[in-house]
């Protein structure tokens, strides 16, 4: 390829339509390259099998054929970002980098040392708010401070929402400008530097109708196996939607939009859904906005990730009980309510949202566990995991985040299923042995665990 190219880098905008870096890119420029890395600072702490990445994968592979439709495709490759980067820039003429922001503390760190990087390469770096309606500074408080309590975070949200926030960004109508997939496969198999990590074996990928896939590594190229968890397609129901104000707390009943993975890696995209839910559902609408919020938080007080948003409540006396952790992970803690929302969790990694609530308030309140390893369990577990959202929920069970659950409300789960599971008919399809010798007794009273964490958590406050 002789003339420069422009990247862009997919991360957590998974899509081809509405993707706003992705439509800059290709306002700018003739010939982009799109490029997605399978980072292995982040892989190497995971399994072979999980299902995330493999949702990443065929989320790539759809989009790769949809453009392959077109002659062009996705690179895709395999290391550190910033090794990735170097190599690149040996190997082609790049003029300018296109992508994504990321509000995370890790992806903020990576964008930062890539940009410096390109500079120092007279490359340009250009990123693009496109996960989030707001950025971090749009919504903040009159003295310029950012709102630590979600109703007045919510109210400034929505005066501060303008039509311009939700416009489209039509990449989808721009795709002649990828690069042809010719280069794209010459370049999937050059090997650079002659590192291994980006060097695919002719064992390509391959699509429902038994062709290859040109240009696309295989999943065990990438040194992952096919996970047994999948999700449902991107479907927008606005029938659950419409609903979601009076079926969301009820687990038996689909009530819940199971849209946070698409949310999460961006299959989905958040404008159109800001819009959708100011039509159909204020509810719904509230729940995006917590999701602003906590991303808001994360932001503005990463130490949130290891620490309690609240520094008083870290001098709370943690039991950290190994053996009761391991029962609340398996679903035997002999508190139905809680078993099967642990159940659900561990057999489809995902669970209802109630249910988030209940167990969190269980672990942290009744077994007086520290809520990081609970959120350190739902990070392993859940597709729809997003580390602001997780930790700021975590948090709010435990009384330590910011706008949380006070501390000496303590959830009942016997009286949660009886208000939320009245028949009981959530809680059987997770626990067939219910009614059986083998369902075990439960792990506390909840009587007593509920003066020790009241006890507990006074000492620690008055400390």
């Amino acid at each position: 390829m002789s003339a420069p190219i422009t990247i862009f880098w997919f991360r957590r905008d998974l899509r081809l339509v509405d993707n706003r870096g992705l439509y800059e890119a290709l306002r700018a420029s003739e010939h982009v390259l799109p490029l997605f890395i399978f980072d292995t600072d982040i892989l190497h702490a995971l399994p072979k099998n999980d299902h995330r990445v493999l949702f990443i994968y065929d989320s790539l592979q759809a989009m790769h054929l949809k453009l392959q439709q077109k002659g062009r495709g996705i690179l895709v490759k395999q290391g550190k970002p910033i090794d990735i980067f170097r190599e690149l820039l040996k190997q082609f003429d790049i003029n300018a980098v296109y992508c994504n922001a990321d509000h995370e503390p890790y992806g903020q760190k990576r964008d930062d040392n890539i940009q410096r990087l390109l500079e120092s390469n007279t490359v340009s770096f250009f990123s693009f708010l496109d996960h989030l309606i707001f950025g971090k500074n749009d919504v903040l408080k009159p003295d310029g401070s950012p709102y630590k309590v979600f109703t007045p975070f919510s109210q400034k949200w929505r005066l501060t929402l303008h039509s311009d926030h939700l416009k489209q960004f039509p990449s989808e109508h721009l795709l002649d400008g990828i690069t042809p997939i010719s280069s794209l496969f010459d370049m999937a198999s050059d090997t650079g530097n002659g590192s291994a990590n980006n060097r695919y074996s002719s064992n390509e990928a391959w699509d429902n109708n038994n062709s290859a896939i040109v240009g696309f590594p295989g999943l065990k190229d990438l040194g992952f196996e096919r996970s047994d968890k999948s999700v449902p397609g991107l479907t927008i129901d606005e029938d659950i939607i419409r609903r979601y104000d009076q079926a969301r707390d009820y687990p038996a009943l689909e009530g819940t939009s199971r849209l946070g993975v698409h949310l999460r890696f961006g299959t989905a995209g958040i404008r159109d859904l800001v819009v959708k839910a100011a039509k159909w559902s204020d509810v719904f609408l509230n729940e995006l906005i917590w999701r602003e919020f906590y991303a808001m938080i994360l932001w503005h007080y990463p130490d949130v990730v290891t620490n309690s948003f609240k520094p008083e409540y870290d001098r709370i006396a943690w039991r950290n009980n190994e053996h009761e952790f391991e029962r609340w992970k398996t679903g035997r803690t002999g508190y139905p309510m809680v078993d099967a929302g642990m159940r659900q969790l561990n057999a489809t990694a995902y669970m209802h949202n109630r249910l988030r609530m209940i167990t969190a308030s269980f672990l942290t309140k009744h077994l007086l566990i520290d809520w990081r390893w609970g959120e350190a369990y739902f990070a392993q577990q859940l597709f729809d995991y997003e580390l602001s959202s997780n930790n700021g929920g975590w948090q709010w069970a435990a009384g330590t985040g910011c706008d949380a659950a006070p501390y000496f409300r303590i959830f009942n789960p016997t009286e949660q299923k009886k208000k939320f599971d009245t028949e009981g008919e959530y809680i059987t399809r997770w626990i067939p042995e219910l009614n059986c010798m083998d369902y075990p007794q439960p792990v506390v009273d909840h009587k007593k665990a509920r003066e020790r964490c009241l006890s507990t958590y006074k000492n620690a406050l008055r400390s």
